[in-house]
């Protein structure tokens, strides 16, 4: 979750998820109750929207289980101090080794990144998988 803004332009985002992905009849369903559960408890006491989404294609990275969970997805890295004179770094997930992310670079090298250093680590979309990946007959 995340609260941004102050009086009528405040907005409560709200994502969620599951491995099997994520319908709009979820974030409706999410929505209706969040959204009783904040109007009878009137835990917000100013006016807001509330958002329920999905974390989306180019989703962060947060949990220590995520860099195992979309091991061999796109994924850009970026670090609080430079590692070999960088700080921003793009590749394919290979998973978590101890307290170390591994990413596959373009080019085919391995770079270990220590978790105490990233700053922000966010899946990429990777349009050519995106464009073969068959589609269902609701268009989902």
């Amino acid at each position: 979750m995340e609260f941004k803004g102050a009086g009528k332009s405040s907005v409560l985002r709200v994502f969620i998820d599951r491995a099997d992905g994520i319908s709009h009849c979820d974030c409706e369903l999410v929505s209706e109750q969040v959204g009783t559960v904040l109007d009878v408890e009137d835990l917000i006491p100013s006016s807001y929207t509330l958002e329920v989404s999905s974390p989306g294609l180019d989703r962060k990275l947060v949990k220590e289980s995520d860099y195992t969970r979309f091991a061999g997805k796109l994924a850009r890295i970026q670090t609080r101090i430079p590692l070999n004179q960088q700080k921003v770094f793009r590749g394919r997930l290979q998973g978590l080794y101890g307290e170390k992310v591994r990413l596959e670079l373009r080019k085919g090298d391995l770079l270990d990144i220590p978790l105490d250093v990233i700053q922000e680590a966010r899946l990429e979309i990777d349009w050519t998988a995106e464009m073969s990946r068959p589609t269902g007959s609701n268009g989902e």
